[in-house]
């Protein structure tokens, strides 16, 4: 069964009626089908044409939208899980291992939040502790020494804050895994394909590539949380400024490209990724197959130079 969000709700009526009409036995109503699909289709298209930041978070956030088991499903072949960070023990919002994709040999390592209740609280819902991020290097390191592509793939709300990670140096971890990033003498694509939240999310994402998912979002904190710093904003009184602060922190994949935070935006299918999976992971398939081509070939040396030329250079588009 389809989940809709709120600002869906009249595709949802109308998609409704068309499920209704379809169980009718016995009277011929394909007409009044195709017309109420051609209208349902169309204010789809008009209202993911013109989603606000806030709306392409929601989108971003959905709950059956792709997630790390949906791309090894998809994108990848003979994945195998590496687990532990060698000093603490194992981290399940972060999952990696070498697979195949498209015919060559890849590191893939990701955030992966779960897709129902039990999964959820497995994952941590992709908030990923210490463990998971040095579990993230000890695997670029592997990824260095034969040579493979790392391909990141970013979908979480933040690293997780509570007590147990800060005492084993949470914000260590996500420092060293951002040098690990910056530093690593092989191709590293990172993709955002939900929430790239805070430094959780640059952490796998300081890359010679970084892509995007068109209504993927990414942003140093998240809009409730900005909205609770600058206004003091508090869930369940009163108006949220969480759409507020969307719109001023600049969230969406498009802002991101202007400002040079990120290198292309993969088009996401009518409606949101979570409306057909296998074309979406296709379309990200392509994109990062492109990207690690253009990478190749390219020595430890070069690659590291070419991170640290586009990391210098986010935010000056346009101000020569």
């Amino acid at each position: 069964m389809r989940t809709y969000l709120e600002f869906e709700q009249p595709i949802a009526e109308l998609e409704g009626r068309i499920a209704d009409l379809k169980q009718m036995d016995g009277v011929n109503v394909s007409e009044e089908v195709q017309k109420l699909q051609a209208k349902a289709d169309q204010l789809l298209a008009d209202t993911y044409a013109r989603l606000t930041r806030w709306q392409k978070t929601q989108v971003a956030r959905h709950a059956a939208r792709p997630h790390f088991s949906d791309y090894v499903k998809y994108l990848v072949e003979d994945f195998t899980p590496l687990a532990g960070d060698r000093r603490f023990g194992e981290d399940a919002a972060i999952l990696g291992g070498p697979a195949r994709f498209r015919g060559r040999s890849i590191m893939l390592i990701g955030h992966e939040k779960g897709s129902d209740t039990a999964s959820r609280v497995k994952h941590n819902f992709g908030m990923a502790s210490p463990e998971g991020y040095r579990k993230a290097m000890r695997l670029m390191d592997m990824a260095e020494r034969f040579h493979l592509p790392v391909v990141a793939l970013v979908d979480t709300p933040g690293a997780y804050p509570g007590r147990g990670a800060e005492e084993r140096g949470q914000a260590e971890a996500i420092a060293s895994c951002t040098e690990k990033c910056l530093s690593l003498g092989a191709p590293l694509v990172s993709t955002i394909v939900g929430e790239g939240g805070s430094g959780g999310a640059v952490a796998l994402a300081a890359a010679n590539k970084v892509l995007m998912l068109e209504h993927a979002v990414y942003s140093v904190i998240s809009p409730e949380g900005c909205a609770s710093i600058l206004w003091k904003d508090a869930a369940g009184k009163g108006e949220s400024k969480a759409p507020e602060a969307a719109e001023a922190m600049k969230v969406a994949a498009q802002d991101l490209l202007e400002l040079g935070v990120i290198d292309a935006i993969v088009p996401e299918p009518l409606g949101g990724a979570h409306r057909d999976i296998p074309l979406t992971v296709e379309r990200l398939g392509d994109a990062v197959e492109t990207a690690i081509h253009e990478l190749e070939g390219m020595s430890p040396d070069e690659l590291r130079a070419h991170r640290r030329r586009k990391f210098l250079e986010i935010g000056r588009a346009g101000l020569a």
